[in-house]
């Protein structure tokens, strides 16, 4: 299977959680979670080494239609509200879908 759609995202986590903020979403790697999906291909989470609060998600997809089916899921709605109850903001999202002939 090919990437056709992803999204990278930076969060900040409120003042201290960054850590937990960081094991949260990795946990969405877990059999049953969103990112355990066959369709998500790519999973990417890592946190600045001078700024600890500060998180980036990449993730990489088969399908944009995918991504949002997964996302709209149970699951997947769990692990946000999760989420963002530890971030303080988000300062970034971008999207990218690839479109082969």
């Amino acid at each position: 299977m090919d990437v056709r759609y992803g999204f990278s995202a930076t969060l900040t986590a409120r003042p201290g959680l960054g850590r937990q903020l960081t094991e949260l979403l990795l946990s969405g790697l877990d059999e049953g979670s969103p990112a355990a999906s066959e369709h998500c291909l790519v999973c990417l989470v890592s946190r600045s080494a001078s700024h600890p609060d500060v998180v980036h998600v990449v993730e990489g997809w088969s399908s944009e239609e995918e991504h949002y089916r997964v996302f709209a899921g149970q699951a997947a709605q769990a692990l946000v509200v999760r989420v963002r109850e530890l971030v303080a903001a988000q300062c970034g999202v971008h999207e990218a879908s690839v479109r082969r002939p």
